[in-house]
C-alpha cells in the first residue's frame, strides 16, 4: 500500500495513496496539501550579543 505525506502548516500526517486521491477536495478544504518532499528550512539563530552590566556598590543599612 502506497503512502503519501500531507502537510499543514508545521503539522505532517501520512494517509494511503488511495484515501488522498478518493478525496482530493475535502483535504484541500481542510487545509492539507500534499507534501513536495523538499526539506524546509531552518532558521537561522544569531546569538545575541552578551552585554555586562556594570557593577553597582552594594548599599548598606545605617545603625541607628
Amino acid at each position: 500500500m502506497e503512502m503519501v505525506k500531507l502537510v499543514k502548516g508545521d503539522r505532517v500526517i501520512e494517509r494511503p495513496k488511495v484515501d488522498y486521491e478518493n478525496n482530493i477536495k475535502m483535504w484541500g478544504i481542510r487545509g492539507w496539501k500534499l507534501d513536495d518532499g523538499k526539506p524546509k528550512a531552518q532558521p537561522k539563530v544569531e546569538p545575541k550579543p552578551v552585554m555586562e552590566e556594570p557593577t553597582k556598590p552594594k548599599k548598606t543599612k545605617k545603625a541607628e
